[in-house]
């Protein structure tokens, strides 16, 4: 349970990260760039990747190139999130982009859906447009659709980030091949764009990725720790990491950086919770009826 605890405290804190780099007078474009180098590194130091034939990932190429790309564009669209809207509801969309795959597993591969999937969807679907609800303030000045757009933005990314490594877990190569292919790719493609916008470069800003890097790549050390340690129940690591950072992450932004919540913005946060639960847990669930 511990590698589950510490994937969780990584993955709120690097929302928190993002929430404190406005104050900072951090450039997030400087710090995701060195993130990346810093991930890579780490990536090649720990999970020490056999990378002496490159030929046998020649197939996932595509696959490889679209993540490197949507990578750091995700990443800018989720600063952006917890800026405008908060770590609760950024975390919760974050979290709920899950049933992204399955949703194109049934809509591309025909694959079936269980009464826990469809119950699942419904309840995200619904989850969803409850984060989405603003105040009539909010609406009036126009700044609601710049929130329900970068919340979209992240469901929708990290979504397709997810059935992108799941196409490349099914090429068969290491988990550890894959990652530092895309975390270079990544850190390519985000330091082109840096150069190619003239960027003028911070100290702070460079200094304080290693610190993103390190919590970035924690998060996905611990997570591959804790299904290795629970490769029985695989099903405790996806539940019990989902709920952690949807409830750590609605703590935090509600108790120390104050965030306000409408009570469908609430709802919103436990149907995301429940949304899981019935997901991973149906079984369960339905044991618990009278019969």
């Amino acid at each position: 349970m511990l590698n589950i605890l510490i994937c969780v405290l990584c993955s709120v804190a690097v929302s928190v990260f993002l929430k404190l780099v406005r104050k900072q007078d951090i450039a997030v474009d400087q710090a995701i760039a060195v993130n990346y180098v810093v991930a890579t590194g780490l990536t090649a130091y720990f999970l020490n990747p056999d990378m002496g034939d490159l030929s046998k990932y020649e197939s996932s190429w595509p696959v490889f190139a679209a993540l490197g790309l949507l990578l750091p564009s995700v990443f800018l669209v989720m600063a952006a999130a917890v800026r405008w809207v908060g770590i609760v509801k950024s975390d919760a969309a974050q979290r709920l982009s899950l049933f992204i795959p399955i949703v194109s597993a049934y809509l591309i591969f025909g694959e079936a859906l269980s009464t826990s999937r469809m119950v699942g969807i419904g309840l995200a679907g619904v989850a969803l447009l409850c984060l989405l609800v603003k105040s009539e303030k909010g609406r009036a000045n126009g700044s609601w659709w710049a929130s329900a757009l970068v919340l979209l933005g992240v469901w929708l990314g990290y979504g397709t980030i997810d059935v992108l490594f799941k196409q490349l877990a099914k090429s068969g190569n290491a988990f550890g091949g894959n990652l530092l292919i895309t975390f270079v790719l990544a850190s390519v493609l985000m330091w082109l764009y840096l150069l190619f916008k003239r960027t003028r470069w911070s100290t702070t800003s460079l200094l304080s990725g290693v610190l993103l890097g390190a919590l970035n790549f924690a998060n996905i050390l611990f997570y591959v720790k804790s299904h290795q340690a629970f490769k029985d129940n695989p099903t405790l690591v996806f539940a019990g990491v989902s709920l952690g950072v949807m409830a750590l992450g609605a703590l935090v932004g509600m108790v120390v950086f104050r965030e306000r919540l409408s009570r469908l913005n609430i709802m919103g946060v436990l149907l995301a919770m429940a949304s899981v639960v019935c997901l991973f847990y149906w079984p369960v669930l339905t044991g618990l009826l009278p019969k």
